[in-house]
């Protein structure tokens, strides 16, 4: 992960252009919406399949997986319902909306899997996952693509095409770290629908970081 100051940087150098590459993108970024948010779908269809007990034995992998990417995407959520008064972009909303709407699900089913496992399920501090208020950030800095906490404080201090940009830097940073969880189960865990599950968030995620890559000039 980028450390603080390497993402300040880049958020303050790339608030003037992301705002002239967002402003382009709108002409043409309903397709790239759209491509996404169908692969946002299927992962949450893939979570919903996933919770039947008939699948197949797990392995330890399947345990690590459930457990590390509850909070990832615990922090996603976070990110993403910080865009709804925020950000500055239609398309950065509706990134955030889509991300909500094919992560909380999958919270609920990796939930399920290690309730059904006998195994702990991280607990979100605070309650619900959309707010998370005192979330410990730094607990999940071992996981690839989690933000730290003062990463969390400056998107949270941001708004418009400021908050926009840093919140397409992180983002793209998290997206990449959950790919790379969802590989390694996809090649060593044994239960169907986790790998399942991994392999469509590969799918959706793969493409939204292409997505917002766009949206920040570089596509």
């Amino acid at each position: 992960m980028r450390n603080t100051r390497t993402l300040t940087r880049r958020a303050a150098l790339g608030a003037v252009s992301v705002t002239a590459a967002l402003a382009l993108a709108a002409c043409g970024g309903s397709g790239d919406s759209g491509s996404s948010g169908d692969a946002g779908s299927n992962s949450s269809a893939s979570a919903s399949a996933g919770t039947g007990s008939t699948a197949g034995a797990h392995n330890a992998q399947d345990v690590t997986f459930a457990q590390g990417m509850i909070p990832h995407h615990r922090q996603a959520l976070e990110m993403a319902a910080l865009a709804a008064d925020r950000a500055s972009s239609a398309q950065v909303k509706d990134l955030a909306s889509r991300v909500e709407k094919a992560q909380d699900p999958e919270i609920r089913t990796m939930s399920g899997w290690l309730t059904a496992w006998g195994e702990d399920v991280p607990a979100a501090s605070g309650g619900a996952a959309e707010s998370m208020p005192g979330m410990d950030h730094s607990a999940g800095s071992g996981m690839p693509g989690m933000m730290d906490g003062s990463d969390m404080d400056m998107l949270k201090k941001a708004s418009g095409a400021d908050f926009d940009t840093m919140f397409l830097t992180m983002m793209i940073e998290h997206h990449k770290g959950a790919v790379d969880m969802a590989t390694t189960e996809k090649n060593k865990g044994t239960y169907q629908p986790a790998t399942a599950m991994s392999d469509a968030i590969v799918t959706a995620q793969t493409a939204e970081i292409t997505e917002m890559n766009k949206l920040l000039g570089k596509g």
